[in-house]
C-alpha cells in the first residue's frame, strides 16, 4: 500500500506525467539526478511553446492591424492603432494577477487554462476578419482578450523557476523566456504567409483583395493579390488545440508550492 500512495505521489522512478507532485526537494542532488530533473525538463519543454504560442497571439495584432488598412476595412489608422495598444495594455495589467496564479492553482492547472483561453481571440479573430463589416467593438474585445497571452509570460516564468534548483533556475527561465520570445518573430513571419494561402477552406471563407502592396519579412505582396487575412486568427488553433491537451497531460502541479 505504501508503494501505490509513492507511485499516486509521483515520488518512484516512474510518477504519473500529470499527476501532482507532494514532494518535491530539487535542492537534494540525489532526488534531482534520481527523478527531478526528468521531470523539470519535460514540464520545461512544454512550457516553451505554449509561452511562444502566447507572444504570437498577444502582439498578432501589429501585423493584423497594418493589413486591415491594407485592406481597406472601414476604420481609422487611430482606430487601428487602439487595437495594438488595448492588446499590450491588456498583457501587461494581466501580467500582475497572473503571477499569483501558479500558487493558487498550481503549474498545470494555470498554464492549460491560459493556453486554451487564447484559443478564444484566436478563433475569434478569425471570424471577425471574414467580414470587413464586422463592428469595431468586436476587434477592441478581441484584442483585450490577446492579452492573455501577455499574462501568460508571468505564470509560466513564476511555474517553471519552481522546478529547478537554484544553480539552474538563469538556464531554465533563459531558455523559457528566450525561446517563447520567438513567438514574435514566429507571428511575423507565419501570418504573411497563411494569408496568401486558402489553406482552411470553407472554414476562413472567401479571401479579400489587397487594395495596397504590402512589405513583409517574407517578401512583397502586391496589390490586387487574393488575401485570407482571417488566417491570422485561425492559424494558432493548429498549435494551441495540441499544446493545451500536452498541458494537461504532460505537466504537473507542485503540491509543496501550491498546497
Amino acid at each position: 500500500m505504501a508503494n501505490t500512495n509513492i507511485d499516486d505521489q509521483g515520488l518512484d522512478n516512474k510518477p504519473r506525467l500529470n499527476g501532482d507532485l507532494h514532494e518535491w526537494e530539487v535542492e537534494d542532488d540525489t532526488f534531482w539526478r534520481r527523478q527531478g530533473k526528468r521531470i523539470a525538463t519535460r514540464n520545461l519543454w512544454i512550457s516553451i511553446p505554449s509561452l511562444l504560442m502566447g507572444f504570437a497571439v498577444w502582439l498578432m495584432w501589429g501585423m493584423i492591424t497594418t493589413q486591415m488598412q491594407n485592406l481597406g476595412f472601414p476604420f481609422s489608422v487611430n482606430q487601428l492603432f487602439t487595437l495594438t495598444a488595448l492588446a499590450g495594455l491588456a498583457g501587461a495589467t494581466l501580467r500582475i494577477p497572473a503571477s499569483f496564479m501558479i500558487r493558487i492553482a498550481g503549474g498545470r492547472n494555470t498554464i492549460f487554462l491560459t493556453t486554451a483561453l487564447l484559443m478564444i481571440p484566436a478563433a475569434g479573430t478569425g471570424f471577425a476578419l471574414r467580414n470587413p463589416d464586422t463592428p469595431f467593438w468586436v476587434f477592441q474585445a478581441l484584442a483585450l482578450l490577446s492579452g492573455i497571452g501577455g499574462g501568460n509570460f508571468a505564470c509560466s516564468m513564476s511555474n517553471i523557476s519552481t522546478f529547478f534548483p537554484k544553480k539552474q533556475q538563469g538556464y531554465a527561465l533563459g531558455m523559457n523566456a528566450g525561446l517563447g520570445n520567438f513567438g514574435v518573430t514566429t507571428m511575423q513571419i507565419l501570418i504573411p504567409l497563411v494569408m496568401t494561402v486558402g489553406i482552411f477552406g470553407a472554414i476562413a471563407g472567401a479571401p479579400m483583395e489587397l487594395q495596397s502592396s504590402s512589405g513583409t519579412l517574407i517578401g512583397r505582396i502586391e496589390a490586387g493579390t487574393e488575401t485570407w487575412i482571417q488566417n491570422a486568427g485561425f492559424i494558432w488553433l493548429v498549435f494551441l488545440v495540441p499544446l493545451a491537451f500536452l498541458g494537461w497531460f504532460g505537466m504537473n502541479n507542485l503540491r509543496p508550492i501550491t498546497p
